[in-house]
């Protein structure tokens, strides 16, 4: 059925919003590029970006609804109703799920007594599963209002969200302290986060995630060298790859060389080399 226009924002929230969003506006040459920390900035003011709030964007942007809405309607970081006040994501992506992802969802769900993208009763936390943050030498990996708890299993997930029903301090593994989930959308429209020491607070990446910008950098990590399966160089100790070490099937045993002798397992060398 169709809808009646949405109402406005009461006089002080429009002009308090208004003086936001121009200084937003003033950091971009076209100003329909400040849609999305726009839809940020409205989704601060009431958890989720509402029909009202798009009708603000579109008035302060000289846009159509309909252009807002398609925007709004594409990203999933944009609520269109209301949720908690923390958004427990669960990684449940190829390598989060083989490592534990979809356990841990599974469990939560039935310890939360929702389903995906679901708020409990007492509107403290919603539900959902995400895709991959880029944290996979962390899997399986859990977000609450976009900041990480890394290597989680489904009981240490459990007492995460118990800590936050139960309003105790719950402590990141990497990045900034929590805040509530409106205070996220805030700072993801672009205002300083004021918190004392949140700003410094750091959230670095796992040497496997970094590999990649290492070998990019030339900075290329110490070569190996692989012996015939079964033999070793001289004065050579066993090799024991770090965690850091990306593990192939060269550090795999291979059992099927002795039924095969006319083909015998193991590589003389690195790939390339």
């Amino acid at each position: 059925m169709p809808q009646l226009p949405a109402p406005a924002y009461p006089a002080e929230v429009r002009a308090r919003l208004e003086a936001d969003a121009q200084e937003v506006i003033a950091r971009y040459p076209d100003s329909r590029s400040a849609l999305l920390p726009l839809l940020h900035l409205v989704q601060s003011e009431e958890g989720h970006v509402s029909r009202t709030g798009m009708a603000f964007c579109a008035d302060v942007l000289g846009l159509t609804t309909a252009e807002v809405t398609a925007v709004a309607t594409f990203y999933t970081m944009y609520r269109r109703r209301p949720g908690g006040d923390y958004q427990v994501g669960v990684c449940t992506n190829t390598l989060c799920a083989v490592m534990g992802g979809d356990a841990i969802f599974d469990r939560l769900k039935e310890h939360l007594g929702v389903g995906n993208d679901e708020t409990t009763e007492d509107g403290k936390i919603t539900l959902e599963h995400i895709e991959c943050n880029a944290a996979c030498d962390f899997a399986p990996v859990v977000m609450v209002n976009w900041e990480f708890f890394d290597n989680q299993t489904p009981e240490s997930a459990t007492r995460l969200v118990d800590d936050l029903i139960a309003g105790r301090t719950v402590e990141p593994t990497r990045g900034a302290p929590l805040c509530s989930y409106k205070e996220t959308a805030r700072i993801l429209a672009g205002f300083p986060d004021e918190r004392p020491g949140a700003v410094e607070a750091s959230g670095g990446a796992g040497p496997a995630s970094l590999i990649g910008l290492r070998l990019a950098k030339g900075e290329e990590p110490h070569p190996r060298v692989v012996a015939p399966r079964g033999e070793r160089p001289t004065g050579a100790q066993p090799h024991e790859p770090s965690p850091s070490e990306h593990l192939s099937s060269h550090d795999a045993p291979q059992q099927t060389s002795a039924s095969d002798p006319d083909h015998p397992a193991g590589p003389i060398a690195e790939e390339g080399e």
